[in-house]
């Protein structure tokens, strides 16, 4: 019965999150990040246990896997741009990978963060599935680069919008590409306000930031074990 419960419960907040979003458009009403602080206020309140939410959660949870395969459907319809802009596509997003594996490590080193906290950083831009299992393989926490990764996304879906208004970013094939490098899911999801085209862009570029970093990553890591 709580097993229900949780995830009747948590698919109703999300959708009350998600109509909450579009009655008022803004980033910071981002339907994951409210729902999140809204079902961590509930928990708190009712003295509900993180592993008693996961009971059903756990549901929810298994179908993260199914979801991200989903977006292959929006590659295929637009199939004809994702063709005239694979090079720079491909380009893109490994700058995009280089650039955020370099300044992580520029500033997990000024911070004097240990190397397991490095190691645990340095898949963040790429997708929950793939980073943990990153993480595991290169010697990190993949516990703790869940998190991270939650915090990346989240900050690219907040300030993403705000960045493309202030860069006068206006290609759907930046935008997508831009946003699905260094926000993965969370961003991707942003992108759906923005029609198909940049979704397309988004899950592709996700998609190769996932393929990439599974090999550039852990050449990284060996710096650091």
């Amino acid at each position: 019965m709580i097993a229900v419960s949780m995830i009747i419960g948590t698919v109703f907040i999300f959708i009350l999150m998600t109509k909450l979003n579009a009655r008022f458009s803004t980033p910071l009403l981002l339907p994951v990040l409210t729902a999140t602080i809204l079902i961590i206020i509930l928990l708190k309140s009712f003295s509900l246990s993180y592993d008693s939410y996961m009971t059903g959660a756990k549901w929810i949870d298994a179908m993260l896997g199914p979801a991200v395969v989903s977006m292959a459907y929006p590659l295929y319809t637009q199939r004809t741009i994702i063709k005239q802009n694979l090079f720079s596509i491909l380009t893109s997003v490994v700058v995009a990978m280089l650039s955020g594996l370099v300044s992580i490590i520029i500033f997990a080193k000024l911070l004097n963060l240990s190397n397991d906290y490095i190691l645990s950083l340095l898949p963040k831009s790429i997708t929950t599935p793939v980073a943990m299992q990153i993480s595991g393989a290169i010697g990190g926490f993949p516990s703790l680069t869940a998190v991270f990764v939650i915090i990346a996304g989240l900050t690219g879906a907040l300030l993403g919008p705000f960045i493309f208004k202030l860069c006068r970013i206006e290609k759907s094939v930046s935008r997508g590409i831009s946003m699905g490098s260094a926000s993965h899911g969370f961003g991707v999801s942003k992108l759906t306000e923005y029609g198909e085209k940049t979704l397309s862009m988004g899950s592709v570029s996700m998609t190769l930031s996932a393929i990439i970093g599974a090999f550039i990553c852990p050449i990284f890591a060996l710096f650091f074990q």
